[in-house]
């Protein structure tokens, strides 16, 4: 059942896809209940399209010149056509949230840690969650079951029921 939360359609999804973005980056967010159980719907939604493409790739050896003059033979592995279209439809279903600079990290450092990273929310899902939850499918012998929501009971100003909702380790 959808749940309208008090929106119209598009402030709705754009509402669900920030929270989606807020919950794959930082892997917990407080909201209310009823947003706290849409989101979890949508991120299992994204997270097993990365699970079920995440090991697709191609790999083709490239001969390279380089500033020698030297021919070099390289391997280069790229995504397969089932991982580049899950990385597609998941960049349309998440907002894309860039690195956030260290406390005591200087710019050269940051921009050297963060120059091959074009798209870091959806690295992230590919290369840190999809294995994850892949093993963790293996080893139980079914899927989902990413997120998990704890009640804290009604907010002060609306008594909005408040929940916290992280995704399992």
């Amino acid at each position: 059942m959808s749940r309208k939360l008090g929106t119209n359609a598009t402030q709705r999804m754009a509402l669900i896809k920030n929270q989606a973005s807020a919950l794959l980056w930082h892997g917990k967010i407080e909201t209310t209940e009823a947003r706290a159980k849409e989101v979890a719907s949508y991120v299992a939604k994204i997270i097993t399209l990365a699970v079920n493409t995440y090991a697709d790739t191609v790999e083709s050896e490239v001969t390279v010149t380089d500033a020698k003059g030297k021919e070099v033979k390289r391997t280069l592995v790229k995504d397969g056509v089932k991982k580049l279209n899950a990385r597609r439809k998941i960049m349309t279903m998440v907002n894309d949230l860039q690195e956030v600079k260290g406390f005591k990290e200087s710019k050269p450092d940051f921009k050297k840690r963060t120059r091959a990273i074009k798209s870091p929310l959806i690295e992230k899902i590919f290369d840190e969650y999809a294995p994850k939850y892949a093993t963790r499918k293996e080893e139980k012998g079914n899927g989902g079951g990413y997120t998990r929501i704890y009640k804290l009971g009604p907010r002060k100003g609306d008594a909005a029921e408040v929940a916290i909702i992280e995704l399992v380790d």
